[in-house]
């Protein structure tokens, strides 16, 4: 497992990189990144192409309205370049929050979604993305149940996680199995 000193976008790059070598090593036909703007989701894309990974990378990011009413922060720019790079786009309410950040936001308590969401934390914000993805993936049908995927995730901006798992449906997201962690932050 690869431990970088600091967390964020200066690890997009090597994260990428060990995401898709273990992907191609294990014959995985699917990889999930995170991505917010699409700068990272752009930039994940690119190296599996350099790479020579034939499979399907699936880019999941925010619901619309989750940081401005009606909008959403993917530009415009980086989507039409991901679906250049045929990426398959997942745009979807985050599972380990959407409803109860709103309750949380409203009656100041801590809810059951948000105290899974912390205690990932523990371990990296990433390692806290990776499963929601998975997950937000899967419920979407972009990745298929019961196989094992590389996940990508990040800190803030960029990418600094990826872990090897079977995601779970959000209605089972106790069933997640991470089996290896690639890369995260110290």
């Amino acid at each position: 497992m690869k431990v970088f000193e600091k967390m964020g976008r200066e690890n997009t790059d090597e994260t990428s990189r060990l995401a898709v070598e273990r992907a191609m090593a294990m014959g995985s036909a699917h990889i999930v990144t995170a991505t917010s703007t699409g700068a990272a989701g752009v930039r994940f894309c690119e190296i599996a192409k350099e790479m020579g990974f034939s499979g399907k990378v699936v880019v999941v990011t925010h619901a619309w309205g989750s940081m401005k009413p009606g909008e959403n922060r993917m530009l415009p720019e980086n989507r039409a370049a991901l679906e250049k790079h045929g990426a398959v786009l997942v745009t979807a309410a985050h599972a380990l929050s959407g409803v109860e950040r709103a309750m949380s936001t409203k009656f100041h308590g801590a809810y059951p979604a948000e105290i899974i969401a912390h205690s990932l934390r523990m371990l990296s914000q990433g390692m806290k993305v990776v499963v929601e993805i998975g997950s937000m993936a899967l419920d979407n049908g972009a990745i298929p149940y019961g196989e094992p995927i590389v996940c990508v995730g990040g800190t803030g901006s960029g990418l600094d996680t990826a872990v090897v798992m079977n995601p779970a449906h959000a209605n089972a997201i106790f069933d997640t199995k991470i089996h290896e962690i690639l890369c995260m932050p110290y």
